[in-house]
């Protein structure tokens, strides 16, 4: 049937004299990505990516589950699930692995954001763990196979979930680097990185077998600028160690440590470690005494992203869990079930 328009021909009708309908085609779908490039922005770009990403992890999954770990991408990934599904909360729950080691703040703005954002907060500890004191200072590495391995795959086994977002970013380290935004795990929940499905064209295959899980990472392709200016232009409620201040800091294996907890500390090992007041921040967050803190003087967003534009370094520098294993730590706890 031929249509015959009265006046001028609507916008995505108009063609050239002799262009065929599949290069009309092809040249509509080109001017549509040009539009869409010119109207959002970088970070606006990784915003609805993430969103995409959760919307469809939800359509998917039977069981799924925000894994909050307090840290500035928890934090992020916290802002971008609410503003995915709003006005409702979002329609899954906060899961919070518990070390008990973790900093004071951090325990802090966990419980204030679980109220603020309507969503059910469950906080699991590896009860073997803490029947059998472990700890970093006594147990090394057995502490994070303990408490946040064995820990997150209890947790993930009691309440039945079958996808689980994270906070990993591609560019915070070598393992990250190569997993993909859908990371399928075994029944174990191993991780088996030469077994990874192609993800073309933000088309994500969330068939699984019996059994198996999905680690699910909107934010895989920020970068730690990235967080840092969504952070600051969405004020995203973040714990305050990011900022410099005067703390009370210890040297220990040759690393700078913030003394979070004094009388614990004097406790586990023995001893008073020799305390001094420095202006110091954290670029990552995990337990107090496996996370090394950096000399700053970065107090306010603009000028932690200042610094973040600077840097030479890696954020995950001072985390003592990734030399473990050789310097291949986090890559063989990802295959042991680590998130």
């Amino acid at each position: 049937m031929k249509v015959l328009y009265c006046g001028h021909a609507p916008r995505w009708e108009r063609t050239t004299r002799g262009e065929s309908r599949k290069e009309r085609s092809r040249n509509y779908g080109a001017r549509a990505v040009a539009l869409d490039a010119k109207t959002l922005t970088h970070l606006e770009r990784l915003e609805s990516e993430a969103i995409h990403i959760m919307r469809e992890v939800v359509a998917e999954a039977t069981n799924p589950v925000m894994l909050y770990s307090v840290g500035k991408d928890s934090a992020v990934m916290l802002h971008l699930a609410r503003k995915a599904f709003y006005p409702s909360p979002p329609p899954f729950p906060l899961l919070h692995v518990d070390t008990t080691w973790k900093f004071q703040d951090m325990y802090a703005l966990r419980n204030k954001m679980a109220v603020e954002s309507g969503m059910e907060l469950l906080i699991y500890q590896n009860p073997e763990a803490a029947e059998k004191g472990i700890n970093p200072f006594d147990h090394g590495a057995l502490h994070t196979d303990m408490w946040k391995t064995e820990g997150l795959k209890q947790a993930l086994d009691k309440y039945g979930f079958d996808a689980a977002f994270g906070g990993a970013r591609r560019d915070e380290e070598k393992s990250r680097a190569k997993e993909r935004i859908f990371s399928f795990r075994t029944a174990s929940h191993g991780w088996d990185p030469k077994n990874q499905r192609p993800e073309l064209w933000n088309l994500y295959n969330a068939r699984k077998n019996k059994g198996e899980s999905i680690r699910v990472f909107p934010i895989s392709n920020w970068t730690e600028l990235d967080i840092w200016q969504y952070i600051h232009l969405n004020d995203v409620p973040i714990v305050p160690l990011y900022f410099a201040d005067e703390r009370p800091t210890y040297e220990w294996e040759g690393q700078l440590f913030m003394a979070d907890d004094i009388p614990r500390l004097e406790k586990v090992l023995g001893y008073r470690p020799e305390i001094t007041m420095k202006s110091v921040r954290f670029r990552t967050l995990g337990c107090f005494p496996l996370t090394g803190a950096v000399e700053s003087t970065a107090k306010t967003l603009p000028e932690v992203i200042q610094e973040t534009l600077l840097t030479t370094t890696s954020e995950r520098q001072g985390r003592v869990i990734d030399k473990d294993a050789g310097g291949a730590g986090m890559e063989v706890k990802k295959q042991q079930g680590y998130f």
